[in-house]
């Protein structure tokens, strides 16, 4: 009999230990894509003033321009970790041909606001490194208790199911390999 109620108490205890645990790292995965967002809205907010900069200088490009706002609108109205890597991918791939643009006129280069404004997007950029690792990390520690045993009980009985990861599409990679000499 005792025995009994030690061992029903041991899997009440291990049911709501493995789920609190779940739930932790439901929440902690929430939190690191709060982060993601708000480094990537910080560099939404840099994009027009970059293109305004750009377009006194580069009137006949607006091509190049309207490529980088339309990424920006698409990347901003993307839903979830799917949605945001595509259109993340677009919008790095659009601010490498702006940025390459600007290779081909000395005075934009030269000009001070152009400067800080690629001196702030860099900042940004590594800050958006930087949160997607730790989202990354943070999903990869909640995978691995939705998909260990004895865990993987609690976590079918309670759906919680697998986050996706936050990573560069393959058409991101190569554009970064191949870029030319464009500092972010």
């Amino acid at each position: 009999m005792v025995v009994t109620i030690v061992i029903l108490v041991c899997l009440v205890l291990f049911f709501i230990l493995t789920y609190n645990s779940l739930v932790s790292g439901r929440q902690n995965v929430k939190e690191a894509w709060a982060t993601v967002n708000t480094q990537l809205k910080r560099r939404y907010d840099l994009i027009p003033n970059l293109v305004e900069v750009v377009k006194g200088y580069a009137k006949h490009e607006r091509e190049t321009l309207s490529a980088v706002v339309a990424a920006r609108s698409a990347a901003m109205s993307a839903k979830g970790v799917d949605g945001k890597n595509a259109e993340e991918g677009a919008l790095s791939g659009a601010l490498k041909s702006l940025f390459a643009l600007s290779e081909s006129y000395p005075d934009l280069k030269a000009n001070t606001n152009f400067l800080e404004l690629q001196q702030e997007l860099s900042d940004t950029e590594t800050k958006i490194q930087a949160a997607r690792q730790f989202y990354n990390t943070v999903v990869q520690s909640m995978n691995i208790k939705v998909k260990s045993f004895p865990s993987n009980i609690v976590a079918a009985m309670f759906h919680f199911n697998e986050e996706k990861y936050f990573e560069l599409d393959e058409a991101e990679r190569e554009a970064v390999k191949h870029a030319p000499s464009v500092k972010f």
